[in-house]
């Protein structure tokens, strides 16, 4: 299935993607300092102790395991059953609990209201119908929850403008409150292209 930018929206893409995923220094969160930087930004949108969360498209499972191991409840899910492999072995290795799932971010296979926040990073860019999965993902929340999106518009003309994905968060959502994300120290290095944050507590 072709998604939006030519981006192939297909298992067998992302299982080959699977081995090298983690070299990219924001996927392997091999880095203290990388590790740290996002700690930094992820932590503080948490609810409350214990929060149940949602990874979705959650790749190799890095930011999983990095909530996991603050004392957060995580649900991983990602089309590809090689990266779910990748990322039962990560938090196998760190000794935390998280479950994984082999599942499309863009249908996720669980009950409405299940959830105090659903993160998703550098996913809804490629999905056929970005709208159709920021509704399906608001469906999941709990009525206090949290959707945190990362995004991009990269260098190469693909992904999603910040004000594109404010809008379509807006559009089922009363709050979308963006952060640009230029500090190099989550990236493991300078960015010439729009990284952001979207985060809709209501």
């Amino acid at each position: 299935m072709a998604a939006q930018d030519g981006v192939t929206y297909d298992e067998a893409f992302w299982d080959a993607q699977a081995a090298a995923f983690d070299d990219e220094p924001d996927h392997g969160l091999r880095d203290a300092r990388i590790r740290d930087a996002w700690a930094a930004l992820l932590l503080p949108l948490m609810p409350g102790p214990g929060s149940s969360v949602a990874d979705l498209g959650c790749g190799t499972g890095s930011l999983s395991v990095l909530l996991a191991a603050a004392g957060h409840r995580v649900s991983g899910l990602d089309f590809s059953a090689r990266m779910v492999g990748a990322a039962r072995a990560k938090a196998a290795a760190a000794g935390v609990t998280a479950d994984f799932t082999t599942g499309d971010a863009a249908e996720p296979p669980y009950e409405d209201a299940s959830f105090d926040v659903v993160l998703v990073r550098h996913v809804l860019w490629t999905l056929p119908d970005p709208a159709a999965a920021v509704r399906e993902w608001t469906r999941l929340l709990r009525p206090d929850g949290v959707l945190v999106l990362v995004e991009g518009h990269w260098s190469t003309g693909s992904g999603l403008p910040s004000d594109r994905t404010r809008d379509l968060v807006l559009a089922v959502r009363e709050e979308a409150v963006l952060t640009r994300l230029d500090d190099p120290a989550l990236w493991g290095g300078e960015i010439a292209d729009e990284r952001y944050l979207v985060v809709s507590a209501r």
